[in-house]
């Protein structure tokens, strides 16, 4: 069985991995804040932890960070498939290793969820160490990306 794409399909469909990915830099961005204010609330006292914990941060840390890891890992999967099904093959180069570091990193910190919940302290600074490293990785990717948006564009147009 030899199922053809259409061209429009393939050459649209390049655009949903840079699309999702600037969408999860921005949530990623907003479980950080999450965090923060769930650390907040840890180290707050009286009315003010009372009024913090109505934000119910960590239950929207869990959340968002769930969903995260679910998108991450299907927009990383869904990049090579797309770059294999329009180039017959991919590009090792450093915007795949790192891309495929940070699913690693992501799933790693996500690991750590039960250690977490029972208030391991190895557990929280390998968890917001990972996010950092995570978070300044998103960044530079954003950057690679949107060099290999440009290139994809150009090839369009030329």
């Amino acid at each position: 069985m030899n199922l053809e794409i259409p061209e429009s399909v393939k050459v649209w469909s390049q655009f949903a991995h840079p699309v999702l990915m600037w969408v999860l830099l921005g949530a990623t961005l907003y479980a950080l804040y999450l965090g923060i204010q769930i650390r907040r609330t840890r180290t707050a006292e009286g009315d003010v932890k009372k009024e913090l914990i109505k934000g119910r941060y960590n239950v929207k840390h869990h959340q968002v960070g769930s969903l995260l890891l679910a998108l991450m890992v299907l927009g990383s999967i869904g990049a090579m498939a797309v770059t294999y099904i329009n180039s017959g093959k991919l590009f090792v180069n450093p915007h795949l290793l790192v891309g495929l570091g940070m699913t690693g990193l992501i799933a790693t910190s996500a690991s750590l969820t039960p250690f977490l919940q029972k208030g391991h302290d190895w557990a929280r600074y390998t968890h917001i160490g990972l996010n950092l490293v995570l978070v300044v990785l998103f960044g530079w990717q954003a950057v690679t990306g949107m060099q290999i948006v440009q290139r994809i564009i150009e090839r369009m147009a030329g």
